[in-house]
């Protein structure tokens, strides 16, 4: 499989699909990174969510929830999945986070006291500031000024006790108790790997690994394990997941810390290393990205008035007509008047 057809074939997967509820869009996916709020509704709409209060909807109706999963960050799942998903990744989340817990003052009695009385506070959705008073209310002496808060909150998520739902004001996500959702799989790691390869594939149990995670090893037996299709020497997909017709290039505008540019371990193919510092300057940050047929090829932002696309060298036709139609959907989703700037490539 050559590199062309192997990068069609992943933006089939990540994006061909027709339109889609939230909660359908972020289980086909795997989850959508939702450490931005703005940034997890721009994936889900890549992803076939057309209408632009559908996010909304379905995270005020109890349909999809956020909390840390995959490499202990924040996703956006169906809640239906979303308790045995959290039993694949919490105590590995937990044991990353307990030296920090412990130097922010949030010892194992703190953190005890707290989850005994979380689950009567959770009866209305609050935000995490409200939490922290309550608590402090009982003598917990929780620093609400700093990282603690959001460390307690990380550290109740993996113990099962509650999740991020609906704003309860602007930029302050409510948290309510997790969800009891769906019995888990009978092996939730390979139901994992399936969801994936379904979404990210043809892949490599390394591509896995790296965006779940887990160890190698339990990577390789889950890919095993989901019964793939081997579309190449270490390469799977979906059983059935074919070449996508010939046609003009699918061109998306992502947006940031999209799974698509992180998730693979190796991702010269995806993102040139020539280029990589425009869209992944370091510090954790990853920029909205263009992307045609696979590859990035630029980085955007929005202006006022102006969707404004910074390519990486001179576009071809086919992506210029196709980032059109992109741009007018982009600012539709967003709710915005705002028309399609393409700046000149950088010498």
């Amino acid at each position: 499989m050559d590199e062309v057809e192997l990068l069609r074939r992943r933006m089939q997967a990540q994006f061909g699909r027709a339109r889609m509820r939230a909660a359908a869009a972020a289980g086909t996916s795997g989850g959508v990174q939702a450490q931005d709020a703005g940034a997890a509704r721009l994936g889900l709409r890549a992803r076939g969510v057309a209408d632009p209060t559908e996010p909304g909807r379905a995270l005020a109706a109890g349909e999809t929830v956020v909390l840390a999963l995959m490499r202990g960050t924040l996703h956006l799942v169906p809640a239906e999945d979303a308790r045995w998903m959290l039993g694949l990744f919490a105590a590995r989340n937990l044991a990353a986070g307990a030296r920090r817990r412990r130097e922010l003052g949030l010892t194992e009695e703190v953190c005890a006291r707290a989850g005994e009385l979380l689950p009567a506070l959770l009866d209305v959705p609050r935000g995490r500031a409200e939490l922290v008073r309550l608590l402090n209310g009982q003598g917990l002496g929780i620093d609400p000024t700093g990282q603690a808060p959001a460390h307690l909150m990380g550290w109740a998520t993996a113990h099962g006790l509650l999740c991020r739902g609906a704003d309860v004001a602007p930029r302050d996500p409510g948290y309510l108790p997790l969800p009891q959702g769906r019995p888990a799989p009978e092996d939730p790691a390979a139901e994992l790997a399936g969801r994936y390869l379904a979404a990210f594939g043809p892949a490599e149990a390394a591509d896995f690994a790296a965006w779940s995670g887990l160890p190698v090893r339990e990577a390789r037996r889950a890919v095993a394990a989901a019964g793939p299709e081997e579309v190449a020497p270490g390469l799977f997909a979906a059983p059935g997941a074919g070449s996508p017709p010939a046609g003009p290039p699918v061109v998306r505008l992502l947006g940031a810390f999209d799974n698509y540019v992180i998730g693979y371990r190796n991702r010269d193919a995806v993102l040139a290393p020539e280029f990589a510092r425009r869209i992944n300057a370091g510090g954790g940050i990853v920029k909205p990205a263009l992307v045609a047929d696979g590859r990035v090829l630029g980085s955007w932002r929005r202006e006022k008035g102006a969707l404004v696309v910074e390519p990486f060298r001179a576009l071809p036709a086919a992506v210029r007509d196709g980032l059109d139609g992109e741009a007018e959907a982009v600012a539709a989703f967003l709710r915005i008047d705002a028309g399609l700037r393409v700046e000149r490539p950088a010498e």
